[in-house]
C-alpha cells in the first residue's frame, strides 16, 4: 500500500462472532462489536473468547476490530472496566469505542481509543479537545451537514466517522434521558427502552388533539449511498452501518452494498484514497438495501434541511419496516388479492400496507398464480393501496447460502538450487516468504515440459483464505505432485505467520494534560457518572461538572430536558413556526400516551426541538 494515500475504512457491525465473520468475508474493512458488558447495546454482548475468534479471523486481511465500552460508568465498575480492557489488549482487538473519560484516568494498556457517537461530537472544538487528549478517531454526530463536516475535519488530523446506514436516533446521541426519567432504562448504559418509537397525540394545553396516534419521534432510516463521494470529499474516511442487534442476513446485504460503492470510488481515484484492509469479496448475490429492514431512507440533514424531498425524515406511520415498494391493489376479496406490478412475487413472500385508518397491516403470500396473490387468512385491502415486501423469500434463501468468499491474492515462483527445491511467495499484504524443501537427490529432467501441470497444482488452495494469481514456473524439471503440495504448505504457514509477525496496532495516543476543554462549555459539564470522570474535565479547566441522572445523588427537578434534536414534530408536520405561510400552532404542545406526557420546546433560532417530561 502507498503511505500517502488516504485509508477508507468500511465498519460494519456485529451482534456476534459469527455475523462479525460473515461482515468480514463480505467486505467489512473494520467490525464493531460490544463485550460482555459495559456496551451502549446491551443485548449485543460477546465474551472474550469469542471477541479473540473474531480477531484472528480479521487480522488475516487486515481488518481492524473496534470493541465498545461505551456507557457512562459508575465508580464501583471502574475496576471491572480496567479488568476487561486488558483482557481486550491482550487478545489483539485493535481499538476501544468510549464514552466515558474515566477510561482515560484508568491503568489500562495503550490500545487506541475511539471517541464513540455518545460523546455528541457536533463542533469543530469538541473535536479538536478530544483529539488533543488522545483518542485515534472520531465518530460525528449523525445530524452534521457536509459542511459542518468539513470545518470538523479542517481541525483535527486524526480520521472522521460517520454513520452512513441504519436506524437513527432522535435525539443527539448522548443527549436522551426519556428512557432513564420515565422507565429507569438509560440510553447512556444500554438499556434503551425507545420511547421515540411509540405513537403519540400531539395536543395543546387543554387536551384538545391535533394529530392522533402517529409516531411522531420515529425517524426514517439513514442511506447515504448516494452520498459517500461527497462525505469522502468533506473528510469523512470510515463509513459506519448501524446494527448491532440486526441479523446477520442484513449485515450481509448491506456490507456487500457499501463495499461495491467504495471499490468503485476507490478505483475511480486510485491517486489518492485505498482500502484500510486486504483481500476481495465476491458473491453470486446482488445487495440491495430495500430487500432488508428499513423504515424507508432519508439523508437526515447532510445535505442541508431544505434539501430533503419533501422535507420529509420521520416514519409516522410505523416505526416497523416498510421494506421495498412492489405495487398497487387492483382488487380485493376474501383470500385474494389481484395486484399490480412489475416485480416477481414469490409464495411466502411477506407484505405490509396502511389500511384505510392509517393503520399498519401485514400478510403473508400462500401462493401466487400470475398477478394474484392467495393469503391463508382472508383479508380487505382498498383498491389503489399501495403494498411494500417485507421479506422477499428467494433473495432470503440466497443470502443465506455460502455463496460468497474473501480471498488474498498471492504471487508465487518455483524454483530450485542444489538439492533444494524453492518457493517465493508474495502476497497482496506484502508480507515476502520464501519456503524451502531439502531434496535427497537432484531433481530429474523433464521428459515433456511441465510448467502447466506445476502452475495447476501451485493454484490449488484448497478452503485457506488465499487465491493465487501468478506462478512462475519453468517447468524443465520433474517436481512430483507430493512436492508442489508440501512446499504449498509450507509457502501458505509461512504467510499466516509473516502477517501475524507484520500485523500493524493503532496504540493510544498521548493525552496533552494542559489543553483546556471547549471554549463554549468550560462553564459546565454535565453526562458525568464517576468521580475518575469528574476528575478528567476539572484537570481539563471545567468550573463546574454536573452528574448525569442516573448518578445516585442526581435528584430530579422536574425541568430536566430529556431530549434535545435537531428533528423538529412542527417543521415535519408542516407547521414550522418560521414559515409565515404555515398555520401557526399553540405555544404549548404535549406529545402524550398511555406511559407518559411530554412538553415539546422549539427552539426556532437554531431549528431544534428541546423535550420536557411533565
Amino acid at each position: 500500500m502507498n503511505k500517502g494515500k488516504i485509508k477508507l475504512e468500511l465498519l460494519a457491525p456485529a451482534k456476534n462472532a459469527d455475523i462479525a465473520i460473515e461482515a468480514i468475508k463480505c467486505g467489512a474493512d473494520a467490525v464493531y462489536m460490544g463485550a460482555a458488558k459495559f456496551g451502549a447495546r446491551s443485548m449485543a454482548g460477546n465474551s472474550i473468547e469469542d471477541i479473540k475468534r473474531v480477531v484472528d479471523f480479521a487480522h488475516q486481511f487486515n481488518v481492524k476490530i473496534y470493541v465498545t465500552i461505551n456507557t457512562i460508568l459508575y465508580d464501583d465498575e471502574l475496576a471491572d472496566v480496567e479488568k476487561l480492557i486488558h483482557e481486550l489488549y491482550k487478545i489483539g482487538v485493535d481499538a476501544l469505542i468510549v464514552q466515558d473519560m474515566a477510561i482515560l484516568r484508568l491503568n489500562i494498556p495503550p490500545i487506541a481509543l475511539h471517541a464513540s457517537t455518545q460523546c455528541d461530537i457536533r463542533t469543530p472544538e469538541k473535536a479538536e479537545f478530544l483529539e488533543k487528549v488522545g483518542f485515534s478517531q472520531l465518530v460525528l454526530a449523525r445530524e452534521l451537514t457536509l459542511n459542518e463536516i468539513e470545518s470538523v475535519r479542517n481541525k483535527v488530523s486524526v480520521p472522521l466517522e460517520a454513520f452512513v446506514h441504519g436506524a437513527l436516533c432522535v435525539s443527539y446521541s448522548g443527549r436522551c434521558g426519556v428512557s432513564y426519567a420515565c422507565r429507569q432504562r438509560s440510553a447512556n448504559r444500554g438499556e434503551c427502552a425507545q420511547f421515540c418509537r411509540l405513537p403519540y397525540n400531539l395536543e395543546d394545553e387543554n387536551g384538545n388533539v391535533i394529530v392522533k396516534e402517529q409516531h411522531l419521534l420515529s425517524l426514517k432510516d439513514m442511506n447515504q449511498s448516494v452520498n459517500l463521494s461527497s462525505m469522502i470529499e468533506s473528510g469523512i474516511s470510515s463509513f459506519k452501518i448501524e446494527g448491532r442487534l440486526k441479523d446477520v442476513d442484513y449485515v450481509k446485504n448491506v456490507v456487500a452494498y457499501y463495499r461495491i460503492i467504495l471499490d468503485e470510488y476507490i478505483s475511480a481515484h486510485n491517486e489518492q484514497y485505498e482500502r484500510s484492509s486486504c483481500g476481495i469479496s465476491s458473491y453470486d448475490f446482488s445487495p440491495q438495501l430495500n430487500k432488508v429492514f428499513n423504515r424507508s431512507f432519508t439523508s437526515y440533514f447532510l445535505n442541508e434541511r431544505n434539501l430533503q424531498n419533501g422535507y420529509s425524515i420521520a416514519s409516522i406511520g410505523t416505526p416497523k419496516s416498510l421494506g421495498e415498494e412492489i405495487g398497487t391493489v387492483v382488487s380485493s376479496r376474501g383470500n385474494t388479492i389481484k395486484i399490480k406490478t412489475k416485480f416477481p412475487i414469490n409464495n411466502g413472500d411477506g407484505f405490509s400496507f396502511f389500511n384505510e385508518k392509517g393503520e399498519y397491516e401485514g400478510f403473508r403470500v400462500n401462493k401466487v398464480v400470475n398477478d394474484i396473490i392467495y393469503t391463508i387468512q382472508p383479508i380487505n385491502i382498498a383498491k389503489d393501496t399501495l403494498l411494500y415486501r417485507t421479506y422477499d423469500r428467494c433473495f432470503n434463501e440466497l443470502l443465506e447460502k455460502e455463496n460468497y468468499q474473501r480471498k488474498i491474492k498471492v504471487r508465487f515462483q518455483l524454483r530450485n538450487s542444489n538439492k533444494e527445491l524453492i518457493l517465493d511467495a508474495c502476497d497482496e499484504r506484502n508480507n515476502n516468504i520464501t519456503a524451502t524443501l531439502n531434496l535427497e537427490s537432484p531433481l530429474e529432467p523433464a521428459k515433456s515440459l511441465q510448467a502447466e501441470r506445476q502452475i495447476d497444482a501451485l493454484k490449488k488452495t484448497g478452503n485457506t483464505i488465499y487465491e493465487v494469481e501468478e506462478v512462475v514456473a519453468s517447468g524443465e524439471l520433474f517436481i512430483p505432485n507430493s512436492m508442489l503440495s508440501e512446499i504449498k504448505r509450507q509457502a501458505i504457514e509461512l504467510l499466516d505467520i509473516a502477517q501475524k509477525t507484520n500485523y500493524k496496532f493503532d496504540y493510544r495516543k498521548r493525552e496533552n494534560i494542559d489543553c483546556a476543554y471547549t471554549k463554549d462549555s468550560l462553564d459546565c459539564v454535565d453526562n458525568v457518572a464517576n468521580e475518575r470522570s469528574k476528575e478528567f474535565y476539572l484537570s481539563h479547566g471545567v468550573k463546574n461538572v454536573s452528574y448525569a441522572i442516573e448518578h445516585k445523588d442526581y435528584e430530579f427537578d422536574g425541568n430536566e430536558v430529556l431530549m434535545h434534536t435537531r428533528y423538529c414534530v412542527l417543521r415535519e408536520l408542516g407547521y414550522c413556526r418560521k414559515n409565515k405561510q404555515t398555520n401557526k400552532l399553540p405555544q404549548r404542545l404535549f406529545l402524550v400516551n398511555d406511559r407518559v406526557k411530554l412538553l415539546v420546546e422549539t427552539d426556532c433560532a437554531n431549528c431544534e426541538m428541546k423535550i420536557r417530561k411533565c
